[in-house]
């Protein structure tokens, strides 16, 4: 799983790269608010260009956007991406130096004139499936997802001893 500062939206170059991964190796867009009628909400848009069936939107949507107002409660937006192994290997060789897939990167947000982006987490879900084939693949595509957002919010893995692997066994407890 990686990090990666980018506000400007997925493909775009950012300006500042920091990276902490776990190297586990038709359009259907759709924004949506977590919660309707909530208007502090953050939105959310889920991003399936390759219309991955796997992808459930109209039940990933809110479950994310619950997630991300729960852990953020100050995010206005986030955009969760799903791509196949061929565009995130080209992503993990422009922004980690990586010539190959993996499961999840996670792009950092920041302050845009539309208010607070938490980021963009970017799955491969031809890898997804591949390191968890026993896993039903709206659970795996959870799992990454929480992962994600949680480098969003700062925590890397690979430099604190711990402390996020430990957060998010706690964090799935509750959000899978």
């Amino acid at each position: 799983m990686s990090a990666v500062n980018e506000t400007q939206g997925i493909g775009e170059a950012p300006e500042n790269v920091t990276a902490a991964a776990s190297d586990d190796s038709g359009s259907g867009d759709m924004s949506s608010d977590a919660t309707s009628g909530d208007t502090t909400a953050p939105e959310i848009a889920v991003q399936n260009p390759e219309a991955y069936p796997e992808v459930e939107v109209g039940e990933l949507a809110p479950w994310l956007g619950r997630l991300v107002a729960g852990l953020a409660p100050r995010a206005d937006s986030f955009t969760a991406r799903f791509v196949g192994d061929a565009a995130m290997r080209e992503l993990n060789r422009r922004y980690r130096d990586k010539d190959k897939t993996t499961d999840v990167l996670s792009f950092p947000g920041g302050e845009t004139p539309e208010g607070r982006h938490l980021g963009d987490v970017v799955i491969s879900l031809p890898a997804a499936a591949r390191q968890a084939p026993e896993e039903t693949p709206g659970v795996e595509i959870r799992r990454l997802l929480l992962h994600g957002v949680l480098h969003c919010l700062g925590h890397d893995h690979e430099t604190d001893d711990g402390e996020m692997e430990a957060l998010e066994a706690r964090m799935r407890r509750e959000w899978l």
